[in-house]
């Protein structure tokens, strides 16, 4: 029995690895690209990151308005203050024609130093390829797959590590191995020694995922108070409402995982009242700068410019350290502050979310963080390369080379597919879809054999 069983881990083990290789690799190489995403873009872009004026700061608005004189005919959505002293700010601009510019401004002056697409920067392209393989949200389905068969690929692997009998050679490296057995004694010490992290990373990023994040992480804890600040349920059009609520994530296109599904608040406008007109005017945009400042934010928010009137103006902070995560909205005419939150109203699982991404970024411990993350993705890339060497050494000429393994008992399969359907829905999906076709073949074999 114990055989079979270990017959059958390296069957699913062996499968997961040959359909998550490609993947694995080319997020390995992309997220260690973007865990020095700001040393990348400092070292090819200087002239843009940093301000020539030094440490002076105008005000949003000015600088709103140097980018729409420089840009007449286009839109601003956007303005990233400096996150510190000497650097730039950058605006977010759609154009008539065209992809999205990211324009950089020297912030103590309001002079135009340049601007990018940011998909076609080495930064931009290692962020997109990351999240969905430049496909969209098939990419993104894609890479969601890939790395919950992942997960099965390292418990599997773990499985097959297990000493059964020397234990004290489970963690040492066979020095006397040669050919196929040393390739595997590599692939073996390398996952056995980075499998924490590596499961770490995978289930730090799958909250980013569009299917387990979106629909099914984010909902769960939203519904259960554990996610964005219940007190932000109530916003929106309410009841009386024409109009759809709208989340964060509608409308600024990007925002902490905590808040993407947080209702906007929607002000109408009664006359006599401010709130509801729409005014996106350089004084509007100064005087949400202003309250901004008056709140603790002088500088390092990103604030979005709304575009239809009862929207506020939504920013946000994004530091290395979640804790530090602030999110406003104003009126969308300037004058009023109408939410205020912090990590500290977060709930529990969002709060959990926010720390592991910002782990998994390599940003929490600095440069150590970096580090550790970067040594991750090199172990990731080690296992499978060592992995694919491994198989075609082993495969037979115009063969695929699976390990053969012996019928399992159908309510194993059922406790492995309802386990997986709960934890991981894509990968259970698939699974269901593995079995159906192996069913299928099975069954047309036996009727042509017949």
């Amino acid at each position: 029995m114990a055989r079979n069983g270990y017959a059958t881990v390296w069957r699913w083990h062996f499968y997961a690895g040959l359909f998550t290789a490609p993947f694995l690799l080319i997020l390995a190489i992309t997220g260690a690209l973007y865990l020095f995403n700001d040393e990348l873009n400092d070292l090819i872009y200087p002239q843009l990151r940093f301000a020539p004026s030094g440490d002076a700061v105008l005000p949003a608005g000015d600088l709103v308005a140097a980018v729409r004189e420089a840009y007449p005919r286009d839109t601003v959505t956007r303005i990233d203050m400096p996150v510190s002293p000497g650097r730039t700010a950058m605006a977010f601009v759609t154009p008539e024609q065209g992809e999205p510019l990211r324009v950089f401004v020297d912030p103590g002056d309001g002079t135009i130093l340049g601007d990018v697409i940011y998909a076609r920067t080495l930064v931009g392209f290692a962020d997109v390829m990351h999240g969905s393989l430049l496909l969209g949200r098939g990419g993104d389905a894609l890479v969601e797959l890939a790395a919950s068969w992942a997960l099965v690929l390292v418990i599997t692997g773990l499985y097959l590590w297990w000493p059964r009998g020397r234990r004290s050679r489970a963690f040492r490296f066979d020095r006397r191995t040669r050919g196929r057995k040393r390739w595997r004694e590599v692939h073996r010490l390398v996952g056995v020694y980075t499998a924490v992290m590596i499961v770490f990373l995978i289930i730090t990023g799958l909250p980013w995922a569009s299917f387990w994040g979106d629909r099914v992480l984010s909902p769960v804890s939203n519904a259960l108070e554990l996610g964005y600040p219940p007190q932000l349920r109530h916003h929106g059009g309410g009841e009386a409402s024409a109009a759809p609520v709208k989340t964060m994530v509608d409308t600024l296109g990007d925002a902490p995982w905590a808040l993407q599904q947080a209702p906007l608040p929607h002000v109408h406008h009664h006359h006599g009242e401010h709130g509801g007109e729409l005014d996106t005017s350089t004084a509007a945009i100064n005087r949400v700068h202003d309250i901004l400042a008056g709140q603790g934010l002088p500088y390092g928010y990103r604030l979005s410019i709304p575009s239809d009137a009862g929207d506020p103006y939504s920013a946000y902070t994004y530091p290395d350290r979640p804790q530090g995560q602030r999110t406003l909205h104003v009126d969308s005419g300037g004058h009023r502050l109408l939410v205020n939150v912090g990590f500290d109203d977060y709930g529990a699982i969002a709060k959990a979310v926010e720390l592991g991404v910002a782990l998994h970024m390599g940003n929490y411990f600095g440069r150590a963080n970096q580090i550790v993350m970067l040594l991750t993705c090199v172990a990731i890339v080690a296992l499978v390369i060592t992995g694919v060497v491994m198989w075609w050494r082993r495969r037979p000429a115009g063969g695929l080379g699976a390990p053969d393994s012996p019928p399992i008992r159908k309510r194993y399969w059922l406790a492995i597919t309802l386990t997986l359907l709960a934890l991981l829905p894509l990968a259970g999906l698939s699974l269901l879809l593995v079995l159906a076709f192996e069913k299928g073949m099975m069954t047309r074999c036996r009727s042509v054999a017949g």
